[in-house]
């Protein structure tokens, strides 16, 4: 088997500004320098003719590249901003809906040489990229498989179920369906040539080259957050009600020693309000200058964090995060916890509405002007006035969603002498390491 090629959806609008600064062909002719297309008439403009997509393909296939103008990087988290990002491999402009979108379609172990460096620094250690090619390489083809059955079921794929007091809604990847994953968080991030290869990056892919995790003799889908605040959350808390054997629960320690159990609500308090040693328990500005990028690490208090709101503002954010008016809110009260701390359901009590939410990132999206740090929290309320909380705290745990690899820990393991395939079994419980081509 051959290495297959990835469709990513880079940016979303209704122009796109781009530059070749080397040669493309599109339609027989060659095409270079500065160029924009545009939506008109629910097709794509392009040199002053109408057309349902364009794709331009680089003449020089090794060394082709072109420019895409203000992509938005970080969308709706806190270090949200636009760059100008250059990528290998073609350009594919579609029509979705009231928008163009930019499509990059160039080999995976191209598309891999990014995302390591963009999901982290390309300073960081061999084996650390060692493990993150891995992962990223079957996450990815696990996606793509994914949609491949989720396009032929009959049933559509719901990702929400809401009653009159509960609204239980998960975030994926299955809502693309011009293309596989996206170029941000909500995927892989996915930021090409800008953020691409040094040496070390290019000795992590050539040195695990069409590697994959495997549970069963079935590609595992081989999630990672930034820091999973200690225990490792379980997928079905997190996504679909699926149970995946190797995405479980453990402690993020060397050490085989008991942890409490951290549904129990008691537990989890004790544990989010203390310190526990774990790898991703580190200050160590050097490890997390492998894992962070530079707008990551405006980010310091990831292992343990604290934010506060005052009655109007938490009432004003839920209501403009939920679209549901609550009122003021009286209480915000946890119903139920994964293995890791993480709230997957969260009732809101309001002098206008109650209401039970989950999952995970649908609490961090509704707590938060962009996401949470992550949904394992407790909550303390601090004053009072008229019968309302006059501020509500929130001391939280860990950064993103718990499931599989915690970047930071797998950071601190590198740097502590562990190879990747230690690593990577330690976060994803026996499963296997198999070539797929």
């Amino acid at each position: 088997m051959s290495q297959p090629q990835v469709k990513v959806g880079i940016m979303s609008s209704p122009a796109i500004r781009f530059v070749f600064p080397t040669a493309y062909s599109f339609g027989g002719q060659t095409v270079e320098g500065a160029q924009e297309a545009t939506l008109s008439d629910g097709k794509v403009l392009w040199g002053g003719a109408l057309y349902d997509s364009v794709e331009f393909t680089p003449c020089d296939a090794e060394n082709g590249s072109f420019e895409l103008i203000d992509v938005a990087i970080g969308v709706n988290f806190h270090w949200e901003r636009k760059e100008n990002q250059s990528f290998r491999g073609s350009l594919r402009i579609i029509v979705e809906g009231d928008k163009l979108t930019a499509v990059n379609i160039l080999p995976i172990e191209e598309y891999l040489l990014s995302v390591i460096s963009s999901e982290m620094s390309a300073t960081a250690s061999l084996e650390l990229l060692k493990a993150h090619a891995v992962i990223s390489r079957s996450w990815l083809l696990a996606q793509i498989e994914k949609n491949k059955q989720l396009a032929a079921e009959e049933t559509p794929y719901n990702p929400c179920t809401r009653t009159e007091g509960e609204l239980v809604r998960w975030y994926d990847r299955e809502d693309h369906v011009n293309f596989d994953v996206c170029a941000d968080d909500h995927c892989q991030r996915y930021q090409g040539i800008t953020r691409e290869s040094t040496a070390t990056v290019r000795d992590a892919i050539k040195a695990t080259w069409g590697q994959v995790l495997t549970y069963d003799g079935t590609l595992c889908d081989a999630r990672f957050s930034k820091s999973c605040g200690g225990v490792f959350e379980q997928f079905e808390n997190c996504w679909e009600p699926k149970h995946y054997h190797y995405l479980v629960a453990r402690l993020d320690n060397a050490n085989a020693m008991d942890y409490p159990d951290l549904t129990v609500e008691e537990n989890a308090r004790e544990w989010i309000l203390s310190s526990p040693a774990a790898f991703c328990n580190t200050t160590d500005k050097h490890i997390l200058s492998q894992v962070l990028n530079s707008y990551d690490q405006e980010t310091t208090d990831f292992y343990r964090w604290t934010v506060e709101y005052d009655q109007a503002e938490l009432s004003r954010l839920v209501r403009e995060r939920s679209g549901e008016d609550y009122g003021d809110i009286v209480d915000l009260i946890p119903v139920a916890r994964g293995t890791s701390g993480r709230l997957y359901r969260l009732k809101i009590v309001g002098t206008k509405k109650t209401c039970i939410i989950g999952k995970e990132l649908e609490i961090r999206r509704t707590l938060s002007p962009s996401h949470l740090y992550s949904s394992a929290f407790v909550v303390e309320k601090q004053g009072e006035r008229d019968g309302l909380p006059e501020r509500f705290v929130l001391k939280g745990a860990g950064w993103g969603h718990g499931v599989g690899l915690c970047q930071i820990g797998a950071a601190v393991m590198g740097e502590k002498g562990y190879d990747y395939k230690q690593i990577l079994l330690h976060y994803f419980i026996d499963a296997e390491i198999t070539k797929q081509y």
